[in-house]
């Protein structure tokens, strides 16, 4: 059994800072790695990246991340992210970690993903160069989560999850407005979980939303925002399934 801490939007600052180490702190007592489901800042400046990194910094469990919308605000994301890979963070943007956690090889595939509905009331590309934009990046986005998990699957991974801030259903936006889910995620990216294959799919962003959901084709989505779980972290249990190899993934590195 792999067992999986994941939380998202912790909205770190300056004036937070050491506030979620002492939960951190207990994770190899009960947790084989650490998801981070994006919006780790405030406002997405490098001051505030730092904060972060000291609370996952040295934590004896693989961590992996990736960014959220308010991670992106200060237009330093490249930034944000060289700041929590030298805390030891694995942060992904269309990649795949294969990690060694719990005497099993855990595959992360994660991307920030992005909005633009779900199926019968969706954007789609037409119109303004800048509409079709929104959702060409909705699609990128997809795309590159969708590749990544096919890529652990060659690599043979023994546990596959899906990791991004937008949501990819719609089940674990309800608390939130239906006029902002547009804006909260995009059914693009349940349709590339489902078409590769995963045996988890956990976000973050919709703050007011639910915790379970479930894609069309059977994979369980978690929306770990931490006002939804409501605490440092959540701890989800996976089975082990064997398999046999297929590739040759370097293990706790980006694949």
């Amino acid at each position: 059994m792999i067992r999986i801490a994941a939380v998202g939007d912790i909205h770190m600052g300056p004036d937070t800072r050491g506030v979620l180490r002492p939960a951190f702190d207990t994770l190899p007592e009960c947790a084989d790695l650490l998801l981070l489901a994006g919006d780790l800042t405030r406002h997405g400046t490098v001051e505030e990246a730092l904060v972060v990194a000291d609370e996952i910094r040295g934590l004896g469990v693989p961590v992996v991340a990736v960014l959220g919308n308010h991670d992106h605000h200060d237009d330093r994301p490249d930034e944000v992210t060289a700041v929590l890979r030298d805390a030891g963070a694995h942060v992904l943007e269309g990649e795949a970690a294969v990690l060694r956690a719990g005497g099993a090889r855990v595959g992360v595939a994660g991307t920030k993903g992005f909005g633009g509905g779900f199926v019968g009331a969706s954007a789609g590309e037409f119109g303004e160069p800048e509409m079709k934009e929104f959702v060409r990046l909705s699609r990128r986005c997809a795309d590159g989560l969708r590749t990544s998990l096919e890529r652990l699957d060659e690599e043979g991974c023994d546990v596959r999850v899906a990791l991004t801030h937008y949501s990819p259903v719609p089940e674990t936006l309800a608390g939130e407005p239906l006029e902002i889910y547009p804006f909260l995620g995009s059914y693009l990216l349940a349709e590339a979980i489902d078409t590769a294959g995963a045996d988890l799919a956990v976000h973050g962003h919709a703050h007011a939303g639910t915790e379970h959901g479930m894609t069309t084709g059977g994979v369980k989505v978690r929306n770990v925002a931490q006002p939804v779980i409501g605490r440092a972290f959540h701890v989800y249990h996976l089975p082990v399934r064997e398999r046999v190899s297929t590739g040759s993934a370097t293990e706790a590195t980006t694949a």
